[in-house]
């Protein structure tokens, strides 16, 4: 609050600002927004409708305000809904009804697929309901686990848009609004395109990526490079982040990985231009191996030993993270990681994973469009950076001889539409038989997200 009294005070010349911020007095704590003009704050309006949903937990941190009064810039009565309050009907009415003549939303809207027209539909709900016109302003970075992916767009009165800004780009954009018999209107501006889902799936990856790494503190990246797909698609998705220079690519061979997969790491590391190191598990496997034979004696070998390679990788990655500066990247996917495919204290040993909410399927599509693509915002080379032969071979952790991930696993379009519906869209068993699935292979599914088998 004090910083938000000194920027107020430090910009008296230029025009009124609006920041959020924390808002604190006797009766509680409050997500609010501060509008500052002429050296002070000039209006505070606070939250009224507190998400407490998926990502957001506003309930236990902030108080329910009553709901405020539209404020003024230079003569103009403007009315601001925050995030939630312009999802649903009641705050907008009331600031109609009060007198407001624009209504200006400021959000930290996170980034989900499909999510741009899910606003849209709701904001122009908001416009034919109160015949004002909207103003949707949202944050635009990555914040821990979070993205947000901008995509500011103006509608007019019946719906119609503006004006639109860029997803996953800051920038300034410059609206007039004039004012007739029918109220207030914005003349035509800007119309971004929005890319595509696989587009804006990846441009995400990028984006989040980028700012952790560098609100961290860091400024370069060193993951396990396997010579398969999920290292391949994170390799590159660091590259187009940081530059191919700041991507350290290690490739941890033991006795089971094939020359295929040696030469298809080297094939990636080679296309980004990212370095690789090669460094064997084999002598440090032997040596664990030999510790442990007192007390694994007379035991089969299982999976057991198959994460002892998983997890010396993982190791052997963090020797380097610490003693080298880089922050390590971990490379499983979402499917992986829901039926306890990825190993703790292995693979998923690190600081960040760009794929996490990508299952298998996806990262196959997000593999052949970057392959076709290239962006202004990527960092890293324009040509064909993944093998195709990366994508088309069977996947395999390769930590046993001849190992195909569908030995233990049904064929990933099968898995990850079961796990899109008893993980996205919480449904039971029943429910997946009715689409059409094995009862026998969902209850697996099912019990193997329950207990993420490592």
């Amino acid at each position: 609050m004090a910083q938000v009294e000194a920027l107020a005070l430090a910009c008296s010349d230029g025009p009124a600002i609006g920041i959020g911020s924390p808002f604190l007095d006797e009766s509680g704590l409050y997500n609010a927004y501060y509008i500052l003009a002429a050296g002070s704050i000039q209006a505070i309006v606070k939250k009224h409708i507190l998400p407490n949903q998926d990502v957001f937990d506003e309930v236990r941190l902030y108080q329910s305000a009553d709901i405020s009064g539209p404020y003024r810039v230079a003569g103009l009565r403007i009315g601001t809904p925050i995030c939630e309050d312009a999802w649903h009907s009641e705050v907008p009415e009331a600031l109609v009804e009060s007198g407001a003549q624009v209504l200006f939303v400021p959000n930290g809207s996170p980034y989900a697929r499909g999510k741009m027209d899910v606003r849209m539909a709701h904001m122009v709900a908001r416009v034919i309901e109160t015949g004002l016109p909207l103003v949707y302003v949202n944050m635009v970075g990555g914040q821990d686990d979070q993205v947000f992916d901008g995509g500011s767009f103006v509608l007019n009165p019946g719906g119609s848009l503006a004006l639109s800004l860029p997803l996953f780009d800051t920038c300034i954009a410059h609206v007039k609004f004039e004012s007739s018999e029918d109220g207030w209107c914005a003349l035509p501006g800007t119309r971004a395109h929005w890319a595509e889902p696989l587009e804006q799936d990846y441009h995400a990856m990028v984006l989040s990526l980028r700012d952790y790494v560098y609100k961290t503190g860091f400024s370069s990246v060193v993951l396990g490079l396997s010579g398969g797909i999920d290292s391949a698609i994170v390799a590159t998705v660091a590259a187009d982040a940081l530059g191919s220079e700041h991507v350290h690519c290690v490739m941890l061979p033991s006795e089971y990985t094939s020359q295929v997969s040696l030469d298809d790491a080297a094939a990636v590391a080679h296309a980004l231009g990212a370095p690789l190191q090669t460094l064997s598990i084999s002598g440090p496997r032997e040596a664990i191996t030999e510790a442990l034979a007192p007390i694994f004696a007379g035991k089969p070998v299982d999976l057991t030993e198959e994460n002892i390679q998983s997890r010396l990788r993982g190791l052997l990655l963090m020797a380097m993270s610490n003693k080298l500066g880089h922050m390590l990247l971990t490379t499983g996917n979402k499917s992986e990681v829901a039926v306890g495919y990825a190993t703790i204290y292995g693979d998923m040993a690190g600081g960040y994973n760009p794929i996490k909410d990508l299952y298998k399927t996806r990262v196959f599509d997000i593999c052949l469009w970057r392959n076709a693509h290239h962006r202004d915002w990527m960092m890293g080379p324009k040509d064909e950076v993944i093998d195709p032969r990366i994508i088309d071979k069977p996947p395999s952790a390769e930590l046993r001889e001849d190992q195909k991930d569908e030995d233990s696993l049904p064929p990933y379009p099968v898995l990850d539409a079961i796990l899109t519906l008893l993980v996205d869209e919480d449904a039971s068993v029943a429910d997946c038989v009715s689409a059409g699935f094995d009862r026998d292979i969902v209850k697996k599914i099912e019990h193997l997200v329950y207990i993420q088998r490592i």
